[in-house]
């Protein structure tokens, strides 16, 4: 929001939220029904194409925000080395408001202008009457008016909204107040308008226009150089017509330079180019490819996990994942990238972070949870991650943080210099340490994991008494704790215990065993399904991020925000206190140690809430 918002600040369909969608489907349904209905001969099919042309432009940005998302975490070329935070990912998303807005423009033009009537596909003279408008009223206009958006008074009530956003993405191009995107379509009208006025239309003229418009925006607000020089130094007078990343970016950066809209020619004439320009280009397109001190695996999980993922959709990363209705309508979307992933084969970067002095990065491996469970794409799986895990090693990368155990992976690769993580150990210090004090009694429900025996082990020797509900999972557990230990392990069907300690297997038949006001306390990674309303359900083991991790504009998995896995901690804590050593396959590392050190480095436990499971 500007600093003191002006009049028309608000989008008219903001209060509708997310179901602002419906301000144009009367448009869409009565295109589609003139076109099917109508006679042949009545027929426009320029106004029927307006709806699918929208869908187009959804996907032109998305494409780039993903894009961008991936390049930036890789680092090559890379701008700016500030941060991206949630205020800045909830402040952009409303993106769409301009298409939506632009559509039912574009609809109220076909119904009340009868030069768009009919318009041929192609008008070699149109076309060119658009090149001519957009590079002399449109950017000439465009300047004056973005100089005037920066005088305080319109700058604090609109186009400060915009500029909130220093590190720029590109669908920053687009933030802007309501009344501020009206002054940008009376612009960029200007060459549409002409041509319809002057039959010189096509519909490659229109939309050629605004798919023009959408990718220098994009393109312009990306945090990368991708510019190539040689195109400047084949024609060296492009540096006025074409402005690149690094150029708009100074004006992020720098307020008072480098107005232009796409041709930094104006800047030129007027003397408000930065005078850092030409360095910042060339600095920006030499820059490598970060070298990570640590990388994190991860992989997806539900089909629509990719949505979720921060080369996705930024609105739905920035929260915890849940299950959305609208997303069975994206289908054919999402059975695409399921077959890209199973194709692609090798880890993609998603994200990266900075810790103190430590880069880090997390890499997903493209497969789901449920290949995990076949058999058959086990070996294709290893191989995945042993080609990261050696990648990572030829990169010098200290630390890589497993979520699954790597023993394998050691015994395969015994000169490996990377430390392997798995995460195991504070995993087990955060379970312990959200037990209740006072506690005496606890139920340990789910598949015996390694996890699952580390918790038992430590609670029977410290004196607290175990139940387990399963005869398999009784003899299990027993078999790994010494006699003394033993002795506070017991099978039993019913337990008095509100305290649950539940892993992968738990089932709705076991939770319906619980009392009224059982907490649930899951040791597992995926957390158990929520089927009692009367009952709490704890976290899967994670921790609240300290503030001086950068970078984090989206949320793991169903974590909420600024909350990290313990299994992603870890691998963290293990860099930065130069523990050398790996922690993977049977390996426990020390679980006081680790609990120990995540405090001291500012990971700061979950507090149980009851929240909404309470009734």
């Amino acid at each position: 929001m500007a600093s003191k918002p002006g009049i028309l600040t608000e989008w008219p369909w903001a209060w509708l939220g997310d179901y602002k969608y419906v301000v144009i489907v009367p448009w869409a349904i009565h295109a589609t029904y003139s076109y099917m209905f109508k006679d042949p001969s009545h027929r426009d099919f320029g106004y029927v194409t307006i709806f699918p042309f929208l869908l187009t432009r959804m996907l032109h940005n998305q494409l780039w925000i993903s894009y961008s998302r991936y390049r930036t975490a890789k680092g090559s070329n890379r701008i700016i080395d500030k941060n991206i935070e949630f205020d800045q990912v909830d402040r952009e998303r409303n993106w769409d408001d301009q298409i939506i807005f632009n559509g039912i423009l574009f609809y109220i033009g076909n119904t009340y202008i009868k030069e768009s009537h009919n318009l041929p596909w192609w008008r070699t003279d149109g076309v060119v009457w658009t090149i001519l408008l957009h590079a002399g009223p449109v950017e000439f206009l465009y300047y004056w008016l973005h100089r005037a958006l920066h005088h305080h008074f319109l700058y604090s009530r609109y186009h400060s909204h915009h500029h909130s956003s220093i590190v720029t993405e590109p669908i920053t191009s687009v933030i802007h107040p309501f009344g501020e995107h009206v002054a940008y379509f009376a612009l960029f009208s200007i060459p549409l308008l002409t041509t319809l006025w002057t039959s010189t239309a096509s519909v490659a003229s229109f939309g050629g226009y605004i798919t023009y418009i959408d990718f220098m925006n994009n393109m312009g607000h990306c945090n990368f150089e991708h510019i190539p020089k040689r195109l400047f130094s084949i024609f060296p007078p492009l540096k006025y017509l074409v402005y690149t990343p690094s150029y708009h970016s100074l004006h992020h950066t720098q307020f008072r330079t480098n107005y232009s809209l796409f041709m930094p020619f104006y800047d030129y004439v007027y003397g408000t180019m930065d005078k850092s320009s030409d360095t910042l280009y060339e600095r920006s397109l030499v820059r490598k490819d970060d070298i990570p001190d640590l990388v994190h695996l991860t992989h997806l999980t539900t089909p629509e996990s990719i949505y979720h993922l921060r080369l996705g959709f930024a609105s739905f990363a920035s929260e915890p994942h849940k299950s959305r209705w609208y997303l069975w309508l994206m289908w054919p979307v999402t059975i695409w990238s399921m077959m890209i992933t199973w194709i692609y084969g090798r880890t993609f970067i998603v994200e990266r972070n900075i810790f103190k002095s430590l880069k880090l990065q997390t890499w997903a491996v493209p497969k789901y949870t449920i290949q995990y469970c076949m058999h058959w794409q086990r070996e294709w799986i290893n191989n995945l991650i042993e080609d990261a895990i050696l990648e990572a090693d030829e990169k010098g990368v200290k630390e890589e943080g497993l979520n699954r155990n790597g023993d394998f992976f050691l015994r395969k690769h015994p000169q490996l210099k990377v430390k392997l993580v798995d995460g195991s150990s504070l995993a087990v210090a955060i379970v312990l340490n959200s037990i209740p004090k006072g506690t005496t009694q606890v139920v340990l429900r789910g598949n015996p994991t390694k996890v699952a025996y580390s918790v038992a082990l430590a609670l029977c020797q410290g004196g607290m008494q175990v139940f387990t509900l399963n005869e398999d999972d009784y003899k299990r557990i027993k078999a790994k704790l010494n006699t003394e230990a033993g002795n506070n392990l017991f099978l039993s069907k019913n337990t008095p215990s509100k305290i649950w300690l539940v892993g992968d297997g738990l089932s709705e038949t076991d939770q319906l065993k619980a009392s009224k006001g059982t907490m649930f306390i899951p040791f597992s990674q995926f957390p158990p399904k929520k089927t009692r309303k009367d009952c709490l359900y704890n976290t899967t083991p994670a921790m609240m991020a300290p503030k001086h991790i950068e970078n984090l504009d989206s949320c793991e998995n169903w974590l909420p925000r600024r909350v990290m896995s313990a299994w992603r901690v870890a691998g963290i804590l293990h860099a930065a206190e130069e523990w050398n050593v790996h922690e993977c396959g049977n390996v426990m590392f020390g679980i006081e140690k680790i609990w120990k050190a995540s405090l001291e480095h500012g990971f700061c436990p979950l507090v149980a809430s009851a929240e909404s499971n309470l009734h």
